[in-house]
């Protein structure tokens, strides 16, 4: 272990480190302890309710995800690092835009962190930089960079180390940012000083757990993944269950609702990195032209996104139960058609989904969007709670 001498030394590595981190793309950086024991019973009550759903990585671990100094032995300190995701240019009012593109039934809607590139590459990269320049300063030392690549309790530390607070949607919220931030952590033998945690903002609001289409947000702070519209659309691997389909509405990678309707994303901030600009065809694009994607389009047009992660037949499933959701609002013979050109070699998976999709009874074709795009309200909290 590399020593530092002192506080005052100390501080003023935390400092420089702050500067070095900001010239990365990083929002802010803070540092915490090891000590989460507090942690450990909510962890085991989650597991044990099954809300982990048949994400079997979750409980894999146990309770290391919880013990940093047990998951990377010699571990003293944690480095968290947070960064801003929505797009550059983004405007204010980018909440009422969201909400217009989930009025739209024949519309693909790509949750907004996963238009641009994979940010467990980019993160990666960059605390591995930020771990370089660490190590030219104080010689060699110990660590270990993560970016939702380990069991690693990652909110509770991002919140310990003064990060934000944790939001009812279990999501780390920040005064000055929301919550439209990745997050990312290095590991490290080095007694750097702890930075102070910060108190709760969420007070008596409940606009997170009001706009989760299907009341995944089971309580304050506690999420069942198992209904959580983004773990069946990435996460899982199986059919999505007939009940939740027609709640899935037009998503057909992630759900942003929660965070939507969260009165501090007001505050969220552009990226500063051009990595995470929407990519052609992720956003605002029809359910039909994203269906007509063979493979290796698909391929092509996710190469070095999150979205490949999930592999072309989820893709597909995802699209058909969207697609299923748009004909029961409104007939629609190009998406039919569409879905029809999908189903021919489709795997099993796949192929029940379309079936699903095309049993959706002839009705009235949809009708054209007023001009300007029909806006849906959305939630109606507009205050900070």
């Amino acid at each position: 272990m590399q020593e530092v001498p002192s506080t005052v030394e100390a501080a003023a590595l935390l400092n420089r480190l702050r500067g070095w981190a900001h010239g990365l793309g990083f929002s802010q950086i803070a540092v915490a302890d090891v000590d989460l024991r507090s942690a450990e019973p909510g962890l085991l009550a989650w597991l044990e309710a099954g809300h982990h759903g048949r994400m079997q990585y979750m409980a894999a671990h146990g309770l290391k995800r919880a013990r940093p100094a047990e998951l990377v032995p010699g571990t003293l300190r944690v480095i968290s690092a947070r960064m801003d995701y929505l797009p550059r240019g983004t405007a204010p009012g980018w909440q009422a835009v969201e909400w217009a593109g989930l009025a739209q039934p024949t519309q693909a809607q790509v949750s907004l962190y996963a238009r641009g590139r994979d940010y467990h590459k980019v993160l990666r990269q960059r605390l591995q930089k930020l771990a370089d320049q660490l190590e030219a300063d104080v010689g060699p030392f110990g660590y270990r960079v993560f970016t939702d690549s380990a069991p690693v309790l990652e909110v509770e530390l991002a919140t310990r180390a003064g990060l934000g607070w944790r939001g009812k949607h279990t999501l780390a919220l920040h005064r000055d940012a929301g919550s439209m931030f990745f997050l990312g952590e290095i590991f490290v033998d080095l007694p750097l000083p702890l930075t102070e945690p910060v108190s709760a903002h969420c007070g008596e609001c409940s606009a997170c757990l009001d706009a989760c289409p299907t009341g995944a947000i089971t309580a304050p702070y506690r999420v069942d993944a198992r209904r959580c519209i983004s773990y069946l659309t990435i996460e899982h691997d199986g059919p999505i269950p007939e009940a939740l389909r027609p709640l899935v509405g037009n998503r057909v990678y992630g759900c942003d609702d929660c965070q939507l309707a969260c009165p501090w994303n007001k505050f969220a901030q552009p990226a500063v990195l051009a990595d995470f600009d929407a990519r052609p065809g992720l956003a605002g694009t029809s359910i039909a032209t994203l269906l007509g994607w063979d493979e290796g389009e698909f391929l092509r047009r996710t190469e070095g996104s999150a979205i490949r992660r999930i592999g072309f037949a989820r893709w597909r499933r995802n699209l058909a139960v969207a697609a299923g959701n748009a004909l029961r609002q409104g007939d629609d013979a190009v998406l039919r058609e569409a879905l029809k050109r999908a189903g021919q070699g489709a795997d099993a998976l796949v192929a029940e989904h379309i079936d699903w999709a095309l049993s959706a009874p002839l009705s009235a074709p949809l009708s054209a969007p007023a001009a300007g795009g029909a806006l849906s309200s959305g939630p109606p909290h507009v205050g900070v709670c």
